[in-house]
């Protein structure tokens, strides 16, 4: 009879010593047998197999096809860029975003495009009263927000098009953009101006603008974005905050390496 107790005990135990297997090659191993692995690792040489087989599989590990020892695989190449990306990031934005939300007195955020929903990776409260409440790590559709359609309208051709093929626009208040033709037409006038903004799209009673920042190649990697009470950001008082909100974007892009020949057009 299946015990899901055992069966879940045994599921963390195999997590744990592909864990620790990969912790080895922090010592500065580059290639390492299953024989010798088996050995550091305290475990069967047959678990040390199946461990490095599925490691394999998923590319984190690959073999050499000479000595049949394994190295770290591309996918671990890439998870340690992507850490070192957020690392610069965090560096790169953290002065910016707090002038940027003493001088606007709203909350600003950087966000990050995941598929098709966008992730906060940065954020700074607004310390008035009435406010917006959110957290890191907080996502959202990218498709309602002002940071997520910047994002989006910064994609490469064919990966806007992957992006877009098939997605059932979610309606989250009355003036959510549903309808893929309308969504391609906002996001062609975003490329155009150079920033977005969500008026009641995401949450009723909620605006925001949002400008690229990029990496020292030009390609951009996250969105910057003051968001407050409607209240106080609407119309012309909205749009007054895409000025601040790009130059925001354009510094941090600088510290990240990035030469700009034009700071925008808002």
């Amino acid at each position: 009879m299946d015990d899901p107790v055992r069966r879940s005990h045994s599921t963390l135990s195999s997590v744990s010593n592909a864990a620790r297997l990969l912790k080895e090659y922090s010592k500065g191993n580059r290639d390492i047998g299953v024989t010798e692995l088996s050995r550091r690792l305290g475990i069967g040489k047959s678990t040390a197999h199946r461990l490095v087989n599925t490691l394999a599989s998923e590319g984190i590990l690959e073999q050499d096809p000479h000595t049949g020892t394994y190295r770290l695989g591309l996918v671990m190449y890439e998870l340690g860029a992507s850490v070192s990306l957020h690392a610069d990031l965090h560096e790169a934005c953290s002065p910016v975003i707090d002038h940027l939300r003493n001088a606007t007195k709203e909350t600003v955020q950087i966000a990050v495009l995941d598929g098709r929903e966008v992730v906060y990776v940065e954020r700074r409260e607004s310390q008035q009263t009435l406010r917006l409440f959110g957290r890191v790590g907080f996502r959202n559709d990218a498709h309602c927000t002002s940071t997520g359609k910047l994002l989006l309208a910064s994609l490469q051709p064919h990966a806007l098009e992957v992006t877009l093929n098939g997605w059932r626009l979610k309606p989250h208040t009355p003036h959510t953009i549903v309808r893929i033709d309308l969504l391609r037409a906002e996001l062609s006038e975003i490329r155009r101006k150079g920033w977005a903004e969500n008026i009641n799209e995401s949450e009723m009673g909620v605006a925001s603008v949002a400008a690229p920042v990029r990496n020292g190649m030009g390609e951009v990697i996250a969105a910057v974005s003051v968001a407050g009470p409607l209240q106080r950001l609407t119309g012309d008082s909205l749009r007054r905050f895409a000025r601040p909100c790009i130059d925001a974007g354009v510094a941090i892009s600088r510290r990240l390496g990035y030469h700009d020949k034009s700071k925008g057009r808002p």
